[in-house]
C-alpha cells in the first residue's frame, strides 16, 4: 500500500478519442500537450493505447488543483489546440481517487 504522502495531490483519468480523420495528428498533439505537464507540477504515470490506436487512457497526477489549472490555461497547450483544430482529440477528464491509499 502507498502512505498517504506519496500519493498526494489530484490523480486525474483522462479518456482521450482521436479525431476519426486524423489519429495520427492526434498523438503527435497529446506527444506535444504531454510535454507540459511538468512546467505546472503533473506529471504522466500511464499511457495506454487502445488496440485499435483511436483512443489513449492516461493517468495523470499533478501536485495541486492549482496546477492543473495552470495547465488547462497554458498559452502554449491552448496554442497547440488551436493548430492541430480538427485533428486535436476530445478528452473526458475524470478526477479518481486509489483505494490502495491509506488516508
Amino acid at each position: 500500500m502507498i502512505n498517504s504522502g506519496e500519493a498526494a495531490g489530484l490523480l486525474l483519468v483522462a479518456i482521450v478519442d482521436m479525431s476519426p480523420t486524423d489519429p495520427a495528428g492526434g498523438k503527435r498533439y497529446e506527444d506535444a500537450v504531454l510535454a507540459l505537464l511538468p512546467r505546472h507540477g503533473g506529471t504522466l504515470e500511464r499511457r495506454l493505447h487502445s488496440t485499435d490506436a483511436h483512443s489513449e487512457v492516461h493517468l495523470i497526477r499533478f501536485e495541486s488543483r492549482t496546477g492543473y489549472d495552470a495547465f488547462m490555461t497554458d498559452p502554449d497547450r491552448l496554442a497547440l489546440r488551436a493548430s492541430f483544430a480538427e485533428a486535436a482529440p476530445t478528452t473526458r477528464v475524470i478526477e479518481v481517487t486509489d483505494p490502495s491509499v491509506r488516508p
